[in-house]
């Protein structure tokens, strides 16, 4: 999914790259990092699986408890301080998915 995506994005860099209202790049740019860290969740599945997820990444246990446990669905999930801290923007970098507006 990371390589389609690589490709699709590196499309619209070429296309979009020199916009005059970068603004909306960069929101377009969050709402795919969002929607990764959402699929994510989702294949993560179980509760016990998503708490070792998000502990094997650094979260904290008090937090990655609360997060795992959530009744909220996953695309709110998917911005809140949990995932923010197991997947944070540098993640998605190191897979080679590049940023729309251009900044690391």
């Amino acid at each position: 999914m990371t390589d389609q995506l690589s490709v699709y994005l590196r499309g619209w860099i070429g296309y979009f790259g020199a916009c005059e209202t970068p603004s909306v790049l960069r929101g377009l740019d969050e709402w795919v990092r969002r929607r990764l860290r959402s699929v994510l969740w989702q294949q993560w599945k179980r509760g016990d699986v998503r708490f070792a997820e998000l502990r094997q990444r650094g979260v904290a246990q008090a937090l990655a408890a609360k997060t795992a446990g959530s009744a909220h669905g996953p695309w709110r999930l998917a911005n809140s301080r949990g995932l923010a801290i197991a997947l944070p923007n540098a993640y998605f970098d190191s897979l080679g998915i590049p940023r729309l507006t251009g900044g690391r």
